[in-house]
């Protein structure tokens, strides 16, 4: 077991003091980075840049190469699941994301396996097995999962969708038949996610963009159910350290007691939420992740340094927080600005824990 050389993450994960905030960035190694580009051309497509170990593991590492970042997060998709159950992931050019086999109807949701990771999924433990290599205990690697419902919302819908009604229509009108589909998603993931552990995963997130299009008794039985079941048959513990549990609902400020009580160890918030009534609300119980607009990096360093500040100051003083952005960095946004951010995050949060 290799030793971290900066273990600042998984201590604000947990609570613990550090000497200065931790700072990662959603979608860190992405199209606003050059070199990505790069690599995702000679990989041909998306899929074959996922799927290969050794390309995966490059673009891993890249943004930890310019930036000084406090965690590497595994470069995958979230629909890599739903791809190994059979459902024919394709990305279609100005459309994002298809499935040539949605699944729809009893018949086809009864017969969904779930997949093995070392099998279907190899490839994915393969590239968390050899980023640890690489990373060699330089800062901690992450990994992830897509929730339950927005893994159901790709699978039922065929894709993305802006008013998901085809899901919607099947969760007033045949719940259980929801239920089943989720339960099955439920078993896949946590499967995934104990194996990307096992690989040498040292805390993982749980994805749930699109949790915030449900009402609030829907959220609380579709998505919020399925995501404790997850947390709570998570390996919490591997080589002899604890393994932190993210859990980022967008759109979800409205429900942080709720998602406090999943036993997750920290919450991601998007720019919605106000980080000092975050705070007020969930009291020492979790870390909190976040939470800078993404578009402000489009702004001049000197404008970035003053929101960074504000976040700061919103959450104050001790230990729980993680810096992050409110979502993924846009693809147009320069690379000097991301650079900025971490720049400032660092120096400005010292005081805080003096």
């Amino acid at each position: 077991m290799t030793e971290l050389k900066n273990d600042r993450l998984i201590r604000a994960l947990l609570r613990q003091p550090v000497d200065v905030t931790p700072v990662w960035m959603m979608r860190q190694a992405g199209r606003y980075l050059p070199e990505y580009r790069a690599t995702r051309k000679q990989a041909g497509s998306f899929m074959q840049l996922c799927t290969s170990p050794e390309l995966a593991c490059e673009v891993t590492l890249q943004p930890l190469a310019r930036f000084p970042l406090d965690a590497a997060i595994l470069f995958s998709d979230i629909l890599t699941i739903p791809d190994a159950m059979g459902l024919g992931l394709y990305f279609s050019e100005g459309e994002g994301p298809r499935f040539k086999h949605p699944v729809r109807t009893e018949e086809q949701i009864a017969t969904l396996g779930v997949p093995d990771p070392e099998q279907e999924l190899r490839y994915v433990m393969d590239a968390v097995r050899l980023i640890r290599k690489e990373l060699d205990g330089r800062v901690p690697l992450i990994g992830f999962s897509g929730s339950p419902w927005t893994l159901a919302t790709y699978m039922v819908e065929g894709g993305s969708s802006k008013d998901f009604r085809t899901i919607k229509a099947m969760l007033y009108e045949r719940p259980e038949l929801l239920d089943q589909l989720l339960d099955t998603v439920a078993d896949a993931v946590t499967l995934y996610l104990n194996a990307q552990i096992r690989a040498g995963a040292q805390t993982v997130m749980i994805f749930d963009t699109w949790g915030g299009a449900l009402t609030p008794s829907d959220y609380c039985h579709f998505s919020l159910k399925p995501m404790e079941r997850i947390i709570n048959s998570l390996q919490r513990e591997h080589e002899g350290q604890r393994i932190p549990v993210i859990l980022f609902t967008k759109n979800g400020g409205q429900w942080l007691e709720a998602m406090t009580d999943t036993g997750a160890d920290a919450l991601g918030l998007d720019w919605t939420t106000d980080l000092s009534d975050a705070r007020r609300r969930v009291g020492d119980q979790v870390a909190l992740q976040g939470n800078l607009d993404p578009s402000v990096l489009y702004a001049s360093p000197a404008h970035i340094r003053e929101q960074v500040a504000k976040v700061l100051a919103s959450f104050g003083a001790g230990s729980g927080h993680v810096f992050n952005l409110g979502h993924g960095i846009h693809p147009g946004i320069k690379p000097e600005h991301a650079g900025a951010m971490i720049e400032a995050v660092h120096e400005l949060s010292r005081p805080y824990h003096a």
